[in-house]
């Protein structure tokens, strides 16, 4: 197999028939797309400028175009959401999920368009583009966060981006309101987890509120000071929160998910300057990460 292999035929087949040129859509279809679609994985595999992607997958301008379009108007994500159904309805998706964040540098070529640092971001739009970027300046410099909720496995459900200095605590509630899994037959999409594994991070009450609510497992440890805090109370501090420890070993899958996600150089480090294009190469990964399970379901 060739360096620039990138898709099988197996993976492909579940892929293409959910983009625009097989649905029907309005506009001239797009005969190449199985070229360009692969241009695109390998541009963010290998960490390239488009302009340097290898010929063989066509005009590095089309690659770019499409993918700006794709990410934009939430092709990648109706992609992944077409292939987490199809994984759900063959057992496939671990509902014991858990929740973390990776922070990611931000190449200079990512950092050169003028940004408002002080702008809400809106999370529940994916399509519209922050006014931040998702670029905010850390202690490595300027970097991005990509947040993840995964299952039980480790296979990412949901993807979310914020500037690098952003809290983990506050795009809990992001996250938890993107998971929606549709029934492969009737019925309303499963968006209840039968459980939440996290660090100490999202420790807090609103969250232990929000999944105490749902009937949601709260698998989340607590932190020195806030068990410090309980404990001087005395009984006006109630009882400590339940902590299963045996669980919370499994919380790992979701880092071990960060280390799958960072083989590719162009999501390892940020050179996109859109914050929509830049989260599209991550859904893209997830996209080929469930494809790669759902094949081996089918053969086995």
């Amino acid at each position: 197999m060739s360096r620039s292999a990138v898709l099988s035929d197996s993976q492909w087949a579940l892929i293409q028939p959910v983009l625009p040129s097989s649905t029907g859509r309005a506009g001239r279809p797009f005969r190449d797309d199985r070229h360009v679609v692969e241009g695109i994985i390998y541009r963010y595999r290998c960490g390239l400028p488009w302009r340097d992607v290898p010929a063989e997958f066509g005009p590095w301008q089309t690659l770019w175009k499409r993918h700006r379009r794709y990410s934009g108007e939430g092709v990648w994500d109706e992609v992944l959401s077409v292939l987490l159904t199809d994984a759900d309805a063959r057992g496939l998706v671990d509902w014991s999920v858990s929740i973390d964040s990776t922070i990611n540098r931000a190449h200079q070529h990512a950092a050169n368009l003028p940004r408002d640092t002080g702008a809400p971001s809106n999370y529940t739009n994916l399509r519209e583009e922050p006014a931040d970027h998702a670029i905010g300046r850390s202690r490595g410099g300027l970097s991005t966060k990509i947040h993840a909720l995964v299952d039980g496995h480790g296979r990412p459900l949901v993807l979310l981006t914020s500037p690098g200095q952003a809290g983990d605590s506050p795009m809990f509630p992001y996250l938890m309101d993107q998971l929606r899994i549709a029934r492969s037959g009737a019925g309303r999409p499963r968006t209840r987890p039968e459980r939440v594994r996290a660090d100490k991070a999202y420790s807090s009450r609103a969250i232990r509120a929000h999944l105490r609510e749902r009937g949601i497992e709260a698998v989340i440890p607590q932190p020195s000071d806030q068990i410090g805090h309980r404990i001087r109370r005395g009984s006006r501090g109630g009882r400590p929160p339940g902590f299963d420890r045996d669980d919370y070993k499994n919380r790992n899958v979701v880092e071990r998910n960060f280390a799958t996600f960072k083989q590719w150089r162009g999501l390892a480090t940020r050179y996109d300057k859109l914050a929509i294009t830049y989260r599209g190469g991550a859904v893209l990964r997830a996209i080929t990460i469930w494809s790669k399970a759902l094949i081996g379901a089918h053969s086995h």
